[in-house]
Protein backbone atom coordinates (compact mmCIF):
# COMPACT_ATOMS: atom_id res chain seq x y z
CA UNK A 1 0.00 0.00 0.00
CA UNK A 2 1.63 3.25 -1.23
CA UNK A 3 2.55 5.91 1.71
CA UNK A 4 0.56 9.10 1.67
CA UNK A 5 1.97 11.89 3.79
CA UNK A 6 -0.40 13.24 6.68
CA UNK A 7 -0.39 16.64 5.61
CA UNK A 8 -0.28 18.25 2.00
CA UNK A 9 -0.28 22.10 0.87
CA UNK A 10 -2.94 22.69 -1.20
CA UNK A 11 -5.66 25.41 -1.13
CA UNK A 12 -8.84 22.47 -1.54
CA UNK A 13 -7.44 20.78 1.58
CA UNK A 14 -10.42 22.07 3.35
CA UNK A 15 -13.47 21.89 1.03
CA UNK A 16 -16.29 20.91 2.61
CA UNK A 17 -19.91 20.29 0.99
CA UNK A 18 -22.80 22.11 1.71
CA UNK A 19 -26.48 20.95 1.42
CA UNK A 20 -29.03 23.81 0.54
CA UNK A 21 -31.59 24.14 2.90
CA UNK A 22 -35.09 22.67 2.33
CA UNK A 23 -36.97 25.71 1.35
CA UNK A 24 -33.94 25.93 -1.76
CA UNK A 25 -34.31 22.46 -2.47
CA UNK A 26 -36.79 20.63 -5.32
CA UNK A 27 -39.64 19.18 -3.37
CA UNK A 28 -41.81 16.50 -4.64
CA UNK A 29 -40.46 16.12 -8.12
CA UNK A 30 -41.55 12.25 -9.54
CA UNK A 31 -38.17 11.27 -10.24
CA UNK A 32 -37.79 8.09 -12.29
CA UNK A 33 -37.51 4.94 -11.18
CA UNK A 34 -35.57 3.34 -13.76
CA UNK A 35 -32.70 1.36 -13.31
CA UNK A 36 -30.26 2.70 -15.90
CA UNK A 37 -26.99 3.66 -14.83
CA UNK A 38 -27.08 7.35 -16.05
CA UNK A 39 -27.40 10.84 -14.66
CA UNK A 40 -31.03 11.51 -15.07
CA UNK A 41 -30.73 15.45 -14.21
CA UNK A 42 -29.27 18.43 -16.54
CA UNK A 43 -28.46 21.59 -14.99
CA UNK A 44 -27.60 25.05 -16.45
CA UNK A 45 -27.34 28.57 -14.79
CA UNK A 46 -31.38 28.68 -15.96
CA UNK A 47 -32.57 25.38 -15.94
CA UNK A 48 -32.59 21.84 -14.21
CA UNK A 49 -34.55 19.44 -16.28
CA UNK A 50 -34.81 15.71 -14.60
CA UNK A 51 -36.10 12.62 -15.88
CA UNK A 52 -39.96 11.79 -14.59
CA UNK A 53 -42.41 9.10 -14.04
CA UNK A 54 -45.28 9.32 -17.19
CA UNK A 55 -47.73 7.06 -18.21
CA UNK A 56 -48.20 6.08 -21.67
CA UNK A 57 -44.01 7.58 -23.23
CA UNK A 58 -41.14 9.10 -21.61
CA UNK A 59 -41.09 12.35 -20.31
CA UNK A 60 -38.76 14.97 -18.23
CA UNK A 61 -39.14 18.45 -16.37
CA UNK A 62 -37.82 21.50 -16.98
CA UNK A 63 -38.35 23.66 -13.97
CA UNK A 64 -36.78 27.24 -13.79
CA UNK A 65 -33.70 27.36 -11.35
CA UNK A 66 -35.15 29.92 -8.86
CA UNK A 67 -37.91 28.27 -8.82
CA UNK A 68 -37.76 26.42 -5.31
CA UNK A 69 -39.83 24.86 -2.90
CA UNK A 70 -42.65 22.30 -3.38
CA UNK A 71 -43.79 21.19 -7.19
CA UNK A 72 -47.55 21.78 -8.65
CA UNK A 73 -48.34 17.52 -9.23
CA UNK A 74 -49.54 19.36 -12.31
CA UNK A 75 -46.24 20.82 -13.54
CA UNK A 76 -45.89 20.53 -17.53
CA UNK A 77 -43.89 18.10 -18.93
CA UNK A 78 -41.41 17.62 -21.91
CA UNK A 79 -43.01 14.76 -23.71
CA UNK A 80 -43.22 13.50 -27.17
CA UNK A 81 -41.15 10.10 -26.97
CA UNK A 82 -43.09 6.56 -27.01
CA UNK A 83 -40.50 5.29 -24.37
CA UNK A 84 -38.61 5.87 -21.59
CA UNK A 85 -36.39 8.65 -21.49
CA UNK A 86 -33.27 7.29 -20.67
CA UNK A 87 -30.66 10.52 -21.03
CA UNK A 88 -31.12 14.55 -20.95
CA UNK A 89 -27.97 16.99 -21.93
CA UNK A 90 -28.31 20.64 -22.39
CA UNK A 91 -26.48 22.58 -25.43
CA UNK A 92 -23.46 24.33 -23.81
CA UNK A 93 -23.62 26.58 -26.11
CA UNK A 94 -27.87 27.06 -25.72
CA UNK A 95 -29.27 27.21 -22.82
CA UNK A 96 -32.38 26.85 -23.90
CA UNK A 97 -32.17 24.12 -25.95
CA UNK A 98 -31.57 20.60 -24.56
CA UNK A 99 -31.23 16.87 -26.39
CA UNK A 100 -33.20 13.79 -25.22
CA UNK A 101 -32.88 10.35 -26.08
CA UNK A 102 -35.57 7.35 -25.23
CA UNK A 103 -36.02 3.46 -25.23
CA UNK A 104 -37.91 4.04 -28.72
CA UNK A 105 -34.75 4.43 -30.13
CA UNK A 106 -34.74 8.40 -30.92
CA UNK A 107 -33.01 11.45 -30.01
CA UNK A 108 -34.99 14.68 -29.62
CA UNK A 109 -33.86 18.13 -29.79
CA UNK A 110 -35.74 20.69 -27.61
CA UNK A 111 -36.36 24.16 -27.98
CA UNK A 112 -37.27 25.31 -24.37
CA UNK A 113 -39.05 29.00 -23.91
CA UNK A 114 -38.29 31.82 -21.93
CA UNK A 115 -41.41 32.08 -20.09
CA UNK A 116 -42.88 29.50 -17.51
CA UNK A 117 -44.24 26.30 -19.34
CA UNK A 118 -48.50 26.51 -18.93
CA UNK A 119 -48.51 23.55 -20.49
CA UNK A 120 -46.79 19.91 -22.18
CA UNK A 121 -44.54 20.28 -24.54
CA UNK A 122 -44.67 18.01 -27.32
CA UNK A 123 -43.54 19.98 -30.17
CA UNK A 124 -39.58 19.07 -30.62
CA UNK A 125 -37.24 21.13 -32.96
CA UNK A 126 -35.49 18.06 -34.72
CA UNK A 127 -35.62 14.37 -34.40
CA UNK A 128 -32.47 11.97 -35.00
CA UNK A 129 -33.76 8.39 -36.22
CA UNK A 130 -31.21 5.99 -37.43
CA UNK A 131 -30.32 3.96 -34.29
CA UNK A 132 -32.05 0.51 -34.55
CA UNK A 133 -32.40 -0.20 -30.76
CA UNK A 134 -32.56 2.13 -27.53
CA UNK A 135 -30.38 4.96 -27.42
CA UNK A 136 -28.54 5.30 -24.13
CA UNK A 137 -26.20 8.07 -24.10
CA UNK A 138 -26.05 11.06 -25.81
CA UNK A 139 -23.32 13.69 -25.27
CA UNK A 140 -22.47 17.51 -26.82
CA UNK A 141 -19.17 18.03 -28.65
CA UNK A 142 -17.36 20.32 -26.36
CA UNK A 143 -16.35 23.19 -28.70
CA UNK A 144 -17.98 23.06 -31.77
CA UNK A 145 -21.14 24.05 -31.98
CA UNK A 146 -24.75 21.69 -33.24
CA UNK A 147 -22.42 18.46 -32.96
CA UNK A 148 -24.28 15.75 -31.18
CA UNK A 149 -22.83 12.12 -29.94
CA UNK A 150 -25.39 9.24 -29.39
CA UNK A 151 -24.90 5.87 -28.24
CA UNK A 152 -27.22 2.99 -28.46
CA UNK A 153 -27.78 -0.77 -27.33
CA UNK A 154 -26.83 -1.45 -31.57
CA UNK A 155 -23.36 -0.76 -30.10
CA UNK A 156 -22.86 2.02 -32.21
CA UNK A 157 -21.88 5.83 -31.91
CA UNK A 158 -23.40 8.24 -34.30
CA UNK A 159 -22.25 11.74 -34.77
CA UNK A 160 -24.88 14.37 -35.94
CA UNK A 161 -24.95 17.53 -37.43
CA UNK A 162 -28.08 19.97 -36.12
CA UNK A 163 -26.87 22.50 -38.01
CA UNK A 164 -29.51 21.83 -41.49
CA UNK A 165 -33.27 22.91 -42.02
CA UNK A 166 -34.86 19.39 -41.78
CA UNK A 167 -36.93 18.56 -38.86
CA UNK A 168 -36.25 15.20 -39.49
CA UNK A 169 -32.47 14.02 -39.97
CA UNK A 170 -32.37 10.47 -40.56
CA UNK A 171 -28.55 9.87 -41.42
CA UNK A 172 -25.87 10.63 -39.09
CA UNK A 173 -22.68 12.21 -40.24
CA UNK A 174 -20.80 9.24 -39.99
CA UNK A 175 -20.62 6.23 -37.10
CA UNK A 176 -18.44 4.81 -35.55
CA UNK A 177 -18.61 0.78 -35.40
CA UNK A 178 -15.84 -0.38 -33.37
CA UNK A 179 -17.37 -1.83 -30.34
CA UNK A 180 -18.25 -5.11 -29.50
CA UNK A 181 -21.40 -4.53 -26.99
CA UNK A 182 -23.06 -2.11 -25.30
CA UNK A 183 -21.32 1.25 -24.85
CA UNK A 184 -21.79 2.28 -21.08
CA UNK A 185 -19.78 6.34 -21.15
CA UNK A 186 -18.64 8.63 -23.45
CA UNK A 187 -15.84 11.55 -22.62
CA UNK A 188 -14.38 14.07 -24.67
CA UNK A 189 -10.99 15.58 -24.20
CA UNK A 190 -10.58 19.58 -23.82
CA UNK A 191 -10.63 20.76 -27.68
CA UNK A 192 -13.00 17.25 -28.22
CA UNK A 193 -10.62 15.70 -30.86
CA UNK A 194 -10.44 12.58 -29.24
CA UNK A 195 -13.11 10.12 -27.70
CA UNK A 196 -12.88 7.80 -24.89
CA UNK A 197 -15.69 4.94 -24.48
CA UNK A 198 -16.30 2.26 -21.82
CA UNK A 199 -18.01 -0.65 -23.27
CA UNK A 200 -19.66 -3.72 -21.97
CA UNK A 201 -16.87 -5.48 -23.05
CA UNK A 202 -14.64 -4.25 -20.39
CA UNK A 203 -12.46 -2.28 -22.67
CA UNK A 204 -11.84 1.05 -22.74
CA UNK A 205 -11.15 2.60 -25.91
CA UNK A 206 -9.68 6.21 -27.32
CA UNK A 207 -10.95 6.73 -30.41
CA UNK A 208 -10.83 9.46 -33.39
CA UNK A 209 -14.33 10.79 -33.81
CA UNK A 210 -13.97 11.88 -37.22
CA UNK A 211 -12.23 9.15 -38.68
CA UNK A 212 -13.80 6.41 -36.37
CA UNK A 213 -10.70 4.79 -36.02
CA UNK A 214 -9.46 3.10 -32.54
CA UNK A 215 -6.49 4.78 -31.62
CA UNK A 216 -5.99 3.21 -28.65
CA UNK A 217 -7.50 0.19 -26.68
CA UNK A 218 -7.11 -0.95 -23.13
CA UNK A 219 -8.68 -3.59 -21.01
CA UNK A 220 -7.55 -4.98 -17.38
CA UNK A 221 -7.94 -8.63 -16.09
CA UNK A 222 -9.54 -7.32 -12.44
CA UNK A 223 -11.34 -4.05 -13.68
CA UNK A 224 -14.51 -3.81 -15.12
CA UNK A 225 -14.82 -0.46 -16.05
CA UNK A 226 -18.24 1.24 -16.08
CA UNK A 227 -17.65 4.69 -16.60
CA UNK A 228 -14.30 6.65 -18.01
CA UNK A 229 -13.29 10.27 -17.75
CA UNK A 230 -10.59 12.57 -19.49
CA UNK A 231 -8.65 14.40 -17.20
CA UNK A 232 -8.41 17.65 -18.93
CA UNK A 233 -5.11 18.49 -20.26
CA UNK A 234 -2.87 16.19 -18.24
CA UNK A 235 -3.04 13.25 -21.30
CA UNK A 236 -5.02 10.97 -18.84
CA UNK A 237 -7.52 8.50 -18.83
CA UNK A 238 -9.45 7.77 -15.13
CA UNK A 239 -12.11 5.18 -15.14
CA UNK A 240 -14.24 3.65 -12.37
CA UNK A 241 -16.00 0.49 -11.87
CA UNK A 242 -15.34 -3.02 -10.05
CA UNK A 243 -13.50 -5.67 -9.56
CA UNK A 244 -13.92 -9.44 -9.39
CA UNK A 245 -14.67 -9.18 -5.34
CA UNK A 246 -17.41 -6.38 -6.13
CA UNK A 247 -14.95 -3.86 -4.49
CA UNK A 248 -15.95 -0.83 -6.19
CA UNK A 249 -12.89 1.02 -7.90
CA UNK A 250 -11.38 4.22 -8.93
CA UNK A 251 -8.90 3.61 -11.80
CA UNK A 252 -6.40 6.09 -13.19
CA UNK A 253 -4.80 4.45 -16.40
CA UNK A 254 -4.12 0.93 -15.27
CA UNK A 255 -0.35 1.37 -14.65
CA UNK A 256 -0.16 4.28 -12.56
CA UNK A 257 -2.69 3.95 -9.66
CA UNK A 258 -5.99 2.51 -8.67
CA UNK A 259 -7.56 2.93 -5.87
CA UNK A 260 -10.46 0.67 -3.91
CA UNK A 261 -13.00 2.15 -2.32
CA UNK A 262 -16.03 -0.39 -1.06
CA UNK A 263 -17.79 -2.82 -1.63
CA UNK A 264 -20.82 -1.31 -2.81
CA UNK A 265 -22.60 -2.63 -6.13
CA UNK A 266 -23.79 0.74 -7.25
CA UNK A 267 -22.06 2.68 -10.18
CA UNK A 268 -19.29 5.46 -9.10
CA UNK A 269 -19.88 8.73 -11.69
CA UNK A 270 -16.69 10.69 -11.49
CA UNK A 271 -16.41 14.44 -12.50
CA UNK A 272 -13.48 16.75 -13.34
CA UNK A 273 -12.79 19.96 -12.70
CA UNK A 274 -10.09 21.22 -14.60
CA UNK A 275 -9.63 24.55 -13.74
CA UNK A 276 -8.80 23.08 -9.93
CA UNK A 277 -7.83 19.48 -10.68
CA UNK A 278 -10.49 18.00 -8.68
CA UNK A 279 -11.56 15.08 -8.93
CA UNK A 280 -15.81 14.14 -7.49
CA UNK A 281 -16.43 10.41 -7.34
CA UNK A 282 -20.34 10.24 -7.02
CA UNK A 283 -21.61 6.72 -5.94
CA UNK A 284 -24.98 5.90 -7.03
CA UNK A 285 -27.04 4.16 -4.05
CA UNK A 286 -25.47 5.71 -1.62
CA UNK A 287 -24.97 9.30 -0.02
CA UNK A 288 -21.21 10.38 -0.13
CA UNK A 289 -19.55 12.30 -2.34
CA UNK A 290 -15.59 11.49 -2.54
CA UNK A 291 -12.91 14.17 -3.75
CA UNK A 292 -9.63 14.19 -4.57
CA UNK A 293 -6.66 16.50 -5.97
CA UNK A 294 -5.47 15.33 -9.30
CA UNK A 295 -1.81 16.07 -10.13
CA UNK A 296 0.87 15.09 -13.17
CA UNK A 297 3.15 13.89 -10.50
CA UNK A 298 3.26 10.53 -8.22
CA UNK A 299 1.22 9.37 -6.71
CA UNK A 300 -1.45 11.44 -9.21
CA UNK A 301 -4.88 10.88 -7.37
CA UNK A 302 -4.49 12.76 -3.59
CA UNK A 303 -8.10 12.19 -1.32
CA UNK A 304 -8.69 15.30 0.23
CA UNK A 305 -11.85 14.10 1.73
CA UNK A 306 -15.90 13.12 1.17
CA UNK A 307 -19.24 14.60 1.58
CA UNK A 308 -21.25 12.18 4.01
CA UNK A 309 -25.25 12.06 3.79
CA UNK A 310 -28.13 9.28 4.54
CA UNK A 311 -30.16 9.62 1.83
CA UNK A 312 -28.73 7.85 -1.50
CA UNK A 313 -28.90 9.58 -4.89
CA UNK A 314 -30.31 8.36 -7.85
CA UNK A 315 -28.93 10.40 -10.01
CA UNK A 316 -26.76 13.60 -9.93
CA UNK A 317 -26.58 16.83 -12.15
CA UNK A 318 -23.79 19.02 -12.01
CA UNK A 319 -24.26 23.34 -12.31
CA UNK A 320 -21.71 24.73 -15.29
CA UNK A 321 -18.57 27.06 -13.84
CA UNK A 322 -20.76 29.76 -15.38
CA UNK A 323 -23.40 29.36 -12.90
CA UNK A 324 -21.62 29.00 -9.76
CA UNK A 325 -21.88 31.28 -6.88
CA UNK A 326 -18.26 33.21 -6.77
CA UNK A 327 -19.20 35.82 -3.92
CA UNK A 328 -19.31 32.46 -1.73
CA UNK A 329 -16.44 30.97 -2.86
CA UNK A 330 -18.46 28.13 -4.36
CA UNK A 331 -16.01 26.08 -6.78
CA UNK A 332 -18.62 22.86 -7.75
CA UNK A 333 -22.01 22.35 -7.30
CA UNK A 334 -23.96 19.16 -7.61
CA UNK A 335 -28.20 18.59 -7.87
CA UNK A 336 -28.59 15.26 -6.29
CA UNK A 337 -32.03 13.06 -7.02
CA UNK A 338 -33.10 11.86 -3.64
CA UNK A 339 -35.83 9.01 -4.73
CA UNK A 340 -37.26 8.22 -1.37
CA UNK A 341 -37.63 11.69 -0.77
CA UNK A 342 -39.23 12.65 -4.36
CA UNK A 343 -36.35 15.61 -3.85
CA UNK A 344 -33.60 17.62 -5.91
CA UNK A 345 -30.90 18.77 -3.16
CA UNK A 346 -28.39 21.12 -4.27
CA UNK A 347 -25.27 20.54 -2.45
CA UNK A 348 -22.64 22.90 -2.88
CA UNK A 349 -18.47 22.81 -2.59
CA UNK A 350 -16.80 25.63 -0.95
CA UNK A 351 -14.14 26.32 -0.34
CA UNK A 352 -13.28 28.28 3.27
CA UNK A 353 -12.25 32.02 2.45
CA UNK A 354 -12.43 35.13 5.15
CA UNK A 355 -12.31 37.31 2.37
CA UNK A 356 -15.26 38.40 0.97
CA UNK A 357 -13.65 39.94 -2.05
CA UNK A 358 -13.47 37.94 -5.52
CA UNK A 359 -10.95 34.87 -4.98
CA UNK A 360 -8.85 35.13 -8.30
CA UNK A 361 -6.56 31.91 -6.98
CA UNK A 362 -9.78 29.83 -7.40
CA UNK A 363 -11.46 31.11 -10.10
CA UNK A 364 -9.22 30.51 -13.19
CA UNK A 365 -10.40 31.03 -17.09
CA UNK A 366 -12.71 28.68 -18.03
CA UNK A 367 -14.58 27.52 -20.13
CA UNK A 368 -17.77 29.92 -21.85
CA UNK A 369 -20.86 29.54 -23.24
CA UNK A 370 -19.83 30.43 -26.74
CA UNK A 371 -18.36 27.78 -29.12
CA UNK A 372 -15.11 27.71 -30.91
CA UNK A 373 -16.05 26.05 -33.92
CA UNK A 374 -18.66 26.02 -36.29
CA UNK A 375 -19.80 22.06 -36.98
CA UNK A 376 -18.46 22.71 -40.79
CA UNK A 377 -15.18 23.43 -39.52
CA UNK A 378 -15.01 20.77 -36.85
CA UNK A 379 -16.19 18.09 -39.82
CA UNK A 380 -13.80 19.07 -41.98
CA UNK A 381 -10.75 18.57 -39.27
CA UNK A 382 -9.96 22.01 -37.49
CA UNK A 383 -9.37 21.57 -33.44
CA UNK A 384 -9.51 24.64 -30.76
CA UNK A 385 -9.94 24.81 -27.51
CA UNK A 386 -13.04 26.25 -25.37
CA UNK A 387 -12.95 30.16 -25.79
CA UNK A 388 -12.35 31.23 -21.89
CA UNK A 389 -14.18 33.45 -19.80
CA UNK A 390 -13.52 35.22 -16.46
CA UNK A 391 -16.04 34.30 -13.56
CA UNK A 392 -15.20 37.55 -11.55
CA UNK A 393 -18.81 39.28 -11.88
CA UNK A 394 -18.91 41.97 -14.86
CA UNK A 395 -16.39 40.59 -16.68
CA UNK A 396 -16.76 39.63 -20.62
CA UNK A 397 -15.13 37.38 -22.81
CA UNK A 398 -11.42 37.07 -22.45
CA UNK A 399 -11.23 36.33 -25.82
CA UNK A 400 -14.30 37.16 -27.95
CA UNK A 401 -13.04 35.08 -31.38
CA UNK A 402 -11.56 32.26 -31.72
CA UNK A 403 -8.08 32.52 -32.61
CA UNK A 404 -5.56 29.91 -33.60
CA UNK A 405 -3.11 28.96 -31.22
CA UNK A 406 0.17 30.50 -33.30
CA UNK A 407 -1.94 33.76 -33.39
CA UNK A 408 -0.87 36.30 -30.24
CA UNK A 409 -3.50 37.57 -28.50
CA UNK A 410 -3.44 41.13 -28.18
CA UNK A 411 -2.43 43.38 -25.13
CA UNK A 412 -3.24 47.04 -24.90
CA UNK A 413 -0.78 47.40 -22.59
CA UNK A 414 2.06 45.67 -24.32
CA UNK A 415 4.65 47.34 -26.86
CA UNK A 416 3.04 47.07 -30.29
CA UNK A 417 3.46 47.99 -33.87
CA UNK A 418 2.41 50.71 -35.48
CA UNK A 419 -0.15 48.65 -37.20
CA UNK A 420 -1.53 47.72 -34.24
CA UNK A 421 -1.35 51.02 -32.27
CA UNK A 422 -3.45 52.20 -35.43
CA UNK A 423 -6.39 49.67 -34.73
CA UNK A 424 -6.07 50.80 -30.88
CA UNK A 425 -6.82 55.08 -32.14
CA UNK A 426 -9.39 53.74 -34.28
CA UNK A 427 -11.23 51.59 -31.42
CA UNK A 428 -10.74 54.58 -29.27
CA UNK A 429 -12.28 56.72 -31.43
CA UNK A 430 -15.18 54.85 -31.72
CA UNK A 431 -15.57 54.66 -28.00
CA UNK A 432 -15.29 58.73 -27.88
CA UNK A 433 -12.33 59.19 -26.20
CA UNK A 434 -8.70 60.05 -26.55
CA UNK A 435 -6.25 59.62 -24.07
CA UNK A 436 -2.02 61.48 -23.99
CA UNK A 437 0.37 59.10 -25.26
CA UNK A 438 2.08 59.70 -21.97
CA UNK A 439 -0.66 58.92 -19.80
CA UNK A 440 -1.51 56.22 -22.19
CA UNK A 441 2.04 54.57 -21.41
CA UNK A 442 1.52 55.14 -17.46
CA UNK A 443 -1.67 54.35 -17.20
CA UNK A 444 -2.07 51.22 -14.92
CA UNK A 445 -3.69 47.72 -15.90
CA UNK A 446 -6.70 48.18 -13.97
CA UNK A 447 -7.33 51.45 -15.12
CA UNK A 448 -7.52 49.43 -18.98
CA UNK A 449 -10.21 47.05 -17.01
CA UNK A 450 -12.48 49.79 -15.79
CA UNK A 451 -14.33 50.02 -19.07
CA UNK A 452 -14.64 46.78 -19.15
CA UNK A 453 -16.71 46.77 -15.86
CA UNK A 454 -18.66 49.40 -16.58
CA UNK A 455 -19.89 47.83 -19.24
CA UNK A 456 -21.67 45.38 -17.61
CA UNK A 457 -22.11 46.32 -13.57
CA UNK A 458 -25.72 45.23 -13.92
CA UNK A 459 -24.32 41.68 -14.67
CA UNK A 460 -23.84 39.30 -12.29
CA UNK A 461 -21.71 35.86 -13.57
CA UNK A 462 -23.70 37.07 -16.63
CA UNK A 463 -27.12 36.87 -15.92
CA UNK A 464 -28.95 39.80 -16.26
CA UNK A 465 -30.58 41.11 -13.19
CA UNK A 466 -33.31 42.46 -15.21
CA UNK A 467 -34.63 39.27 -16.57
CA UNK A 468 -35.60 38.13 -12.98
CA UNK A 469 -39.28 37.62 -12.91
CA UNK A 470 -41.35 39.31 -10.00
CA UNK A 471 -41.36 37.06 -7.25
CA UNK A 472 -44.79 34.94 -6.67
CA UNK A 473 -44.21 33.32 -3.10
CA UNK A 474 -42.45 34.61 0.30
CA UNK A 475 -39.86 32.45 -0.68
CA UNK A 476 -38.82 33.94 -3.87
CA UNK A 477 -39.22 37.30 -2.43
CA UNK A 478 -37.05 36.63 0.62
CA UNK A 479 -34.32 35.05 -2.35
CA UNK A 480 -34.82 38.32 -4.62
CA UNK A 481 -34.07 40.73 -0.97
CA UNK A 482 -31.02 38.79 -0.42
CA UNK A 483 -30.18 39.00 -4.37
CA UNK A 484 -30.24 42.76 -3.92
CA UNK A 485 -28.39 43.36 -0.86
CA UNK A 486 -25.85 40.64 -2.33
CA UNK A 487 -25.92 43.47 -5.52
CA UNK A 488 -25.28 46.46 -2.71
CA UNK A 489 -22.56 44.89 -1.30
CA UNK A 490 -20.51 44.70 -4.20
CA UNK A 491 -21.92 47.81 -5.69
CA UNK A 492 -20.10 49.32 -2.59
CA UNK A 493 -17.04 47.29 -2.95
CA UNK A 494 -16.45 48.36 -6.51
CA UNK A 495 -17.04 51.86 -5.45
CA UNK A 496 -14.44 51.89 -2.92
CA UNK A 497 -12.02 50.39 -5.59
CA UNK A 498 -13.35 53.25 -7.89
CA UNK A 499 -12.25 55.84 -5.08
CA UNK A 500 -8.61 54.28 -4.70
CA UNK A 501 -8.64 54.27 -8.42
CA UNK A 502 -9.44 57.71 -8.37
CA UNK A 503 -6.69 58.63 -5.73
CA UNK A 504 -3.99 56.99 -7.56
CA UNK A 505 -4.86 58.25 -10.95
CA UNK A 506 -4.67 62.18 -9.09
CA UNK A 507 -1.16 61.47 -7.76
CA UNK A 508 0.27 59.79 -11.20
CA UNK A 509 -1.05 63.33 -12.65
CA UNK A 510 0.79 65.48 -10.00
CA UNK A 511 3.95 63.46 -10.62
CA UNK A 512 3.92 63.91 -14.08
CA UNK A 513 3.12 67.15 -14.34
CA UNK A 514 6.06 67.94 -11.58
CA UNK A 515 8.44 65.84 -14.24
CA UNK A 516 6.95 68.00 -17.05
CA UNK A 517 8.04 71.30 -14.86
CA UNK A 518 11.56 70.02 -14.12
CA UNK A 519 12.39 69.53 -17.66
Amino acid sequence: MSWHPQYRSSKFRHVFGKPASKENCYDSVPITRSVHDNHFCAVNPHFIAVVTECAGGGAFLVIPLHQTGKLDPHYPKVCGHRGNVLDVKWNPFDDFEIASCSEDATIKIWSIPKQLLTRNLTAYRKELVGHARRVGLVEWHPTAANILFSAGYDYKVMIWNLDTKESVITSPMSTISCHQDVILSMSFNTNGSLLATTCKDRKIRVIDPRAGTVLQEASYKGHRASKVLFLGNLKKLMSTGTSRWNNRQDNLSVPLMEEDLDGSSGVLFPFYDADTSMLYVVGKGDGNIRYYEVSADKPHLSYLTEYRSYNPQKGIGVMPKRGLDVSSCEIFRFYKLITTKSLIEPISMIVPRRSESYQEDIYPPTAGAQPSLTAQEWLSGMNRDPILVSLRPGSELLRPHPLPAERPIFNSMAPASPRLLNQTEKLAAEDGWRSSSLLEEKMPRWAAEHRLEEKKTWLTNGFDVFECPPPKTENELLQMFYRQQEEIRRLRELLTQREVQAKQLELEIKNLRMGSEQL
